[in-house]
């Protein structure tokens, strides 16, 4: 089992598997802007527990920001313009969220990736997210970029019915 959060400021990319990475260190310049949009965000969209289809409530809490949220209920997981929480657009993604996510695609070969949605999950110690698959994504060529802040977390990867790509950031 790989340390996600093992030597985070020494940078570089660690290959995982075919298009999928861990750029460790690599949002650590921004993540305290990161930090603060989250906050600024969750002001707007606040944090939430979903229900799955099952009828299970999810442990991890979740908001979103940018044109798409993605939400789940006993009907569905999908992605929404609308905060059914709220009724209101989500929240516009940040800036800095933009710039890194299209940086670390760059990175790892995504020269035009633009991200339309931005998932922000809050675990919090002994939550746990079990592995999956997003099946409900449209473009499962798009890279999913994820950046990891705070507590270490055991992440659990593979099991794909067909290649996904995924980049990991590290930062504690």
């Amino acid at each position: 089992m790989l340390d996600l959060f093992e030597n985070e400021s020494s940078g570089g990319r660690e290959i995982l598997g075919a298009q999928a990475f861990v750029l460790r260190g690599f949002a650590l310049p921004v993540a305290n802007e990161l930090l603060a949009n989250v906050a600024l965000i969750e002001k707007i969209s606040p944090i939430r527990y979903l229900v799955t289809p099952g009828g299970f409530t999810m442990s991890v809490g979740m908001t979103n920001c940018g044109r798409l949220g993605w939400t789940s209920d006993r009907t569905g997981y999908k992605y929404t313009a609308v905060d059914p929480l709220t009724d209101n657009p989500w929240p516009q993604m940040p800036n800095e969220f933009l710039k890194l996510a299209r940086s670390a695609a760059n990175e790892a070969g995504f020269r035009s990736f633009i991200p339309d949605a931005c998932l922000i999950n809050r675990y919090a110690t002994g939550t746990k997210l079990s592995l999956h698959q997003d099946k409900d994504e449209q473009d499962l060529d798009a890279p999913i970029v994820s950046v990891s802040l705070g507590i270490p977390a055991v992440f659990q990867f593979g099991g794909f019915e067909r290649n996904r790509a995924s980049l990991y950031f590290t930062v504690t």
